[in-house]
């Protein structure tokens, strides 16, 4: 649909999106891209940080996929960084048609500090959030589910009824975890899921 720089070049903020976001290098790109179908959709780059701006995409059937821009690794100036910050903060906290975030981490790094700082913007916006521990084949079975039941533990603490959060595995070359993935999606972008009310 479009690209924005801030909140206020956004599209207009009424229907349904979900957002994705990750540190620049959780493979955010690939994984819009496998979820879609379209492997040119998103951009992908081996050099992090590319997405600069918040990408809007159009679904056939209703609602939007939205690409936020990568974090915590891009090689831009500090000022730079922090304007990223500022309107990444604004657009989770403010957009109401934002019906939940898909949050990336790379399942060998999770819950770096940029992470925990996505996870307490989306709390204090009463967003829903499904983490995604991505690159799930570069673990044998047992590493990968040790590594989702450490961050599971994580979100229990933050959220003790779990009404919230949640997590899973997912690869992208594999193409793990994209069943359960699409689920979650088509029910937050239904017509008949409770929107969280207030996001102001």
């Amino acid at each position: 649909m479009t690209s924005a720089p801030s909140i206020r070049q956004c599209p207009e903020d009424s229907g349904c999106e979900v957002a994705f976001a990750g540190r620049s290098n959780a493979g955010k790109s690939s994984a819009i891209n496998t979820l879609t179908r379209n492997g040119r959709l998103a951009r992908t780059s081996k050099t992090p940080g590319r997405t600069q701006l918040i990408n809007f995409f159009q679904l056939a059937e209703g609602g939007r996929l939205v690409d936020l821009p990568g974090y915590g690794y891009a090689k831009v100036p500090r000022a730079m960084k922090a304007e990223w910050d500022r309107h990444l903060a604004e657009y989770l906290q403010k957009r109401q048609s934002l019906a939940g975030l898909i949050l990336l981490m790379d399942i060998r790094h999770p819950l770096q500090d940029f992470d925990l700082q996505m996870l307490n913007w989306a709390a204090q916006a009463g967003l829903p959030v499904h983490i995604l521990l991505t690159k799930a084949d570069k673990l044998k079975r047992g590493p990968a589910q040790s590594a989702m039941l450490q961050v599971d533990k994580h979100l229990r603490d933050m959220d003790p009824g779990c009404t919230l959060l949640s997590v899973q595995t997912f690869s992208s070359l594999k193409k793990q975890g994209l069943n359960e993935l699409e689920a979650l999606l088509n029910h937050w972008l239904s017509a008949d899921f409770d929107m969280p009310e207030d996001q102001d």
